[in-house]
C-alpha cells in the first residue's frame, strides 16, 4: 500500500504542468516552422515563470523524453532548451527514450530521484518535431533489432500499424467500432476547446508567423461516415499472407495524428514546496513500467493497469479520470473491454487521435491534461497509460491535492 500523503515529506508533489498547443507535423504546420529547441525552450520559459519563487538555479535536473534523437533532435534537446532559455548554465539536463512513453518515463524518474532524496526540484517533460524530424529517422537504412531478436520472433516483429490490426483482429473490432470510437476523440476534444478546457495547461509558442495559443488538430464535424471513406493503410503482400486474419481496418482516421509539441511539469518534494510557499496541485501516488508481447506491442496498457492497481491499493471504481493514450483506436478500446470501466471515464478531453501524438511529449502533455481535468472537475485520482513500441507500457496514478 502507498503511503498517505500525510505520511511521507518526500512525497513528490506537481507544482505546476504545461504544455505547448499541438501542431500538424507537416509544412505548413503550426509549428512546423519552429526549432524543436527553441519550442521546449518557449516551453521551459513558461513553467518557471508561472512560479517565480523558484530560482531556476536551484533545479537539480531537467530530463526530457525525445524519440527522435537525431538531427535536430540529436544535441541532447532538455540540455540546449535549457540554454536557450537563457537559464543558468550548471544546471544539468538530460534525455531519454522509452518511445510513445518517454516524458511519462521523464517524470517517473523525476519522481523517484525525489523519492530517494537525491534531487529536491526537477522538471520532467518532452519534446518532439514530428515535422522536421521525420519519425523513424534515428533507424533508416539500419537493422535495430539484429539476428537475436529476428530469431526468438521469426519472421520478424512488425510496424505499430500491423501491430493495432493485429490487436483490433484479437479483439474482434469492426472498422465502425473503430471510426466511431475516433469520432468520438475529435468531438469530445472540440467540445473541450470550445468550453475553454485547455487554455490554463496551453502556453503561446512565438513563431515566425505570429503566435499559437489552440491546437490546430482536432478535426470538427468529424463522423464515423466520413472516416468510413478512408483507406486502410498497413497492408502490404507480406503481413497479409503473414497475418490472415486481419481485416485491415487501422487508417490515418483512426490512428493518432503526427503532430509537434512540447511539455513540460514542475515536480518537488513536499517540503520543498513548503518551504517555497507553493501551493502542490497534485502528487505523484503511484508508478509503475511493464514489458508486454512485443509482437501485439500495443496491449501493454493491460498488465500496466493491474500492476499499478496492486501497487497502489486502489481499485478502477476510485480511479476518476483515466487516460489511455490513443496511438491507434483499438488501443483504448482494448482496454476499456478488458475492465468493463465507464467509458466517460476514459479520455475525457478527447486523445491523441483528435490532439495528435508528438512522441517525446505524449506523456507530459496526457498528465498536463488530466491533472487540468481533475482540477476543473473537483475529482481525485487520476490514471495515465502509455503503450510503447517494442512492447511495453508506462502507468502513472496522481491525486489531485
Amino acid at each position: 500500500m502507498v503511503k498517505t500523503q500525510e505520511d511521507n515529506p518526500r512525497d513528490v508533489v506537481i507544482v505546476d504542468a504545461v504544455r505547448t498547443p499541438v501542431g500538424r507535423g507537416k509544412a505548413g504546420g503550426a509549428l512546423a516552422d519552429v526549432h524543436p529547441v527553441d519550442l521546449l525552450a518557449q516551453t521551459l520559459q513558461a513553467l518557471l515563470a508561472r512560479s517565480p519563487e523558484v530560482d531556476p538555479g536551484t533545479v537539480d535536473d531537467v530530463i526530457i523524453g525525445c524519440v527522435s534523437q537525431v538531427g535536430e533532435q540529436s544535441a541532447t534537446p532538455g540540455r540546449m532548451a535549457w540554454l536557450a532559455a537563457g537559464l543558468p548554465a550548471h544546471v544539468p539536463a538530460t534525455t531519454i527514450d522509452r518511445k510513445c512513453g518517454s516524458s511519462q518515463q521523464s517524470v517517473h524518474f523525476a519522481a523517484q530521484g525525489i523519492l530517494s532524496g537525491e534531487a529536491d526540484i526537477v522538471i520532467a517533460g518532452g519534446i518532439e518535431s514530428m515535422s522536421r524530424v521525420v519519425m523513424g529517422s534515428a533507424r533508416m537504412d539500419a537493422d535495430p533489432y539484429g539476428d537475436g531478436v529476428r530469431a526468438a520472433y521469426a519472421p520478424g516483429l512488425v510496424s505499430q500499424g500491423v501491430a493495432s490490426e493485429l490487436v483490433t483482429a484479437e479483439w474482434g473490432f469492426t472498422r465502425q467500432q473503430l471510426d466511431e470510437y475516433a469520432a468520438l476523440s475529435h468531438e469530445r476534444a472540440a467540445a473541450a476547446q470550445d468550453a475553454g478546457a485547455f487554455d490554463r495547461e496551453i502556453v503561446p509558442i512565438t513563431t515566425p508567423h505570429g503566435i499559437v495559443k489552440a491546437d490546430e488538430t482536432i478535426r470538427r464535424g468529424t463522423t464515423p461516415e466520413k472516416l468510413g471513406g478512408l483507406k486502410a493503410v498497413f497492408e502490404t503482400p507480406e503481413v497479409a499472407e503473414r497475418f490472415p486474419q486481419v481485416t485491415w481496418a487501422t487508417t490515418a482516421g483512426n490512428s493518432s495524428q503526427i503532430t509537434d509539441g512540447a511539455s513540460a511539469l514542475l515536480l518537488m518534494s513536499r517540503e520543498k514546496a513548503d518551504e517555497l510557499g507553493l501551493r502542490p496541485r497534485a502528487r505523484v501516488h503511484s508508478m509503475s513500467v511493464v514489458g508486454s508481447d512485443p509482437l501485439l506491442m500495443l496491449t501493454g496498457p493491460i498488465p500496466a493497469t493491474h500492476k499499478i492497481l496492486a501497487r497502489s491499493g486502489l481499485t478502477l471504481d476510485e480511479i476518476d479520470h483515466v487516460e489511455v493514450n490513443e496511438a491507434f483506436a483499438p488501443v483504448p478500446l482494448a482496454w476499456l473491454e478488458d475492465f468493463d470501466a465507464d467509458p466517460a471515464k476514459l479520455n475525457p478531453r478527447g486523445g491523441a487521435i483528435a490532439l495528435g501524438h508528438p512522441l517525446g511529449a505524449s506523456g507530459a502533455r496526457l498528465m498536463t491534461t488530466m491533472l487540468h481535468a481533475l482540477e476543473d472537475n473537483g475529482q481525485r485520482y487520476g490514471l495515465q497509460l502509455m503503450c510503447e513500441a517494442g512492447g511495453m507500457a508506462n502507468a502513472t496514478v496522481i491525486e489531485r491535492l
